[in-house]
């Protein structure tokens, strides 16, 4: 496996057949897991298509297995961020990160895409969780 990211938040791999593999850790992982999983079967169930799929995940160990959306963008004007982001509204999903990080451009399927559902809200039941909710404890003082 490849490693991409490795943070006190999570570490996420891309294996050898393309899937990304991503572990939570630090504070609120449980929540932040349960968050991203609730929130990309929510996407699934509305049938978006560029957000990754949950493939398989572990409630225990806190992981998920997803499909790959490609690669990050590396510059984006804001106006097209935001046009993307607020298509992602349109399937009900409140992005609570919502920057050129979290996205991706994916060849295989010709588009945009959004990842990192880790902060995000399902605007009609009002679930999630929201990164300012994280930061009113000592989330961002190193451990």
């Amino acid at each position: 496996m490849h490693e991409i990211k490795d943070t006190q938040r999570a570490v996420v791999r891309i294996g050898y057949d393309g899937r990304v593999h991503k572990s939570y850790r630090g504070p609120f992982a449980r929540e932040r897991y349960e968050n991203e999983v609730r929130v990309l079967r929510y996407l699934e169930e509305k049938k978006c298509d560029f957000v990754p799929r949950l493939l398989d995940n572990s409630d225990e160990e806190l992981f998920i297995v997803t499909s790959s959306c490609g690669r990050i963008v590396e510059s984006m004007s804001k106006d097209k961020a935001k046009s993307i982001f607020d298509n992602l509204e349109s399937f009900g999903v409140k992005h609570g990160d919502a920057f050129t990080r979290n996205i991706t451009y994916s060849p295989h399927l010709g588009k945009f895409c959004v990842i990192d559902f880790e902060f995000a809200t399902i605007l009609e039941t009002g679930e999630g969780l929201t990164l300012e909710e994280t930061k009113r404890t000592d989330y961002e003082r190193p451990r």
